[in-house]
């Protein structure tokens, strides 16, 4: 592989910015836009329709940002071999990723759940109204945790994936750098 991995690095940071992005979004903005609605059963309605409409498009974010993972570790592998930092930051890069992972696929199964009881209504998209069942109540409050649980996870990967890049970087360019600007 070449020295270079464009292709490969666009892939993971905008395939994690996507899954980042849209989960926040989707805590903040919809879900509390959601909540605003006039209706008990709107509320879980209009959170549920705007999830399942994003569905897609976070699976979509999350494959290409492995796809991406991959061809990194395989386009550094030589790098990965000889830093003992570049490796340990990845082991817990791949760790995160598959909580951030299993945290997104809890999240789907708590919303279809709120889909599924919709009709109860509810006082907020994640919090319980008088009419809500037991079943309902429990995946709002499952889902009040893992709707932040997702972002944060994902926003963690972001750091580390700076910070990996800050692996990179030669030293002694840096300090040659440097050196240029004070000499002008």
């Amino acid at each position: 592989m070449s020295g270079r991995n464009t292709l490969v690095r666009s892939m993971h940071d905008i395939g994690l910015a996507a899954w980042f992005g849209g989960n926040l979004m989707g805590a903040v903005g919809l879900n509390g836009g959601a909540a605003t609605a006039s209706s008990p059963a709107e509320r879980l309605t209009i959170s549920s329709a705007g999830w399942a409409k994003w569905a897609p498009v976070q699976l979509a974010a999350i494959v290409v940002h492995g796809v991406g993972g991959i061809g990194l570790i395989l386009g550094n592998k030589t790098r990965l071999a000889n830093q003992q930092e570049s490796r340990t930051n990845t082991w817990i890069k791949l760790v995160i990723t598959g909580l951030a992972g299993a945290s997104t696929l809890a999240s789907g199964l708590a919303g279809k759940t709120m889909s599924d009881h919709a009709d109860e209504g509810a006082s907020g998209v994640t919090e319980p109204g008088h009419t809500s069942s037991s079943t309902l109540s429990g995946a709002q409050r499952i889902q009040k945790v893992l709707q932040w649980t997702t972002p944060v996870l994902t926003a963690v990967l972001i750091v580390m994936g700076a910070q990996q890049g800050e692996q990179q970087r030669p030293v002694n360019g840096l300090f040659e750098t440097t050196l240029r600007m004070f000499r002008r």
